[in-house]
Formats: structure tokens, sequence, C-alpha cells
């Protein structure tokens, strides 16, 4: 998972995200579906692409 191989816990992504903690594991949990804003934000914190992180083949 990138937030781990980033040693982020889900509160320190999502405060540089500007979301709450339970954002952040909705949405690991495939419960939420982000806006586009937060995604790409996610993308930069995490310096993966939208594809990386939200695509799956």
């Amino acid at each position: 998972m990138a937030r781990t191989k980033k040693d982020l816990t889900q509160e320190q992504l999502a405060k540089l995200c500007g979301v709450t903690r339970q954002t952040i594991g909705l949405i690991e949990a495939g419960k939420y579906n982000p806006s586009l804003r937060l995604c790409i934000q996610i993308c930069k914190v995490l310096d993966k692409t939208l594809n990386d992180l939200f695509w799956q083949s």
C-alpha cells in the first residue's frame, strides 16, 4: 500500500490532505468515492499517479 510504503499513518495522510482519518480509512476500504481534487491531493502526498492509486487493470 502506497501510504504504508511512505511510512504514514491514516491520521498523518489525512492531515496532509485536509480530511479526516475516517475519510482515508473509507477510501482505503473502497467504501467512499473521493472527489477528483482529493484524489489528486492524495497522489501528490504519496508521489503516485492517479492510475497507480485509483484504477485497477
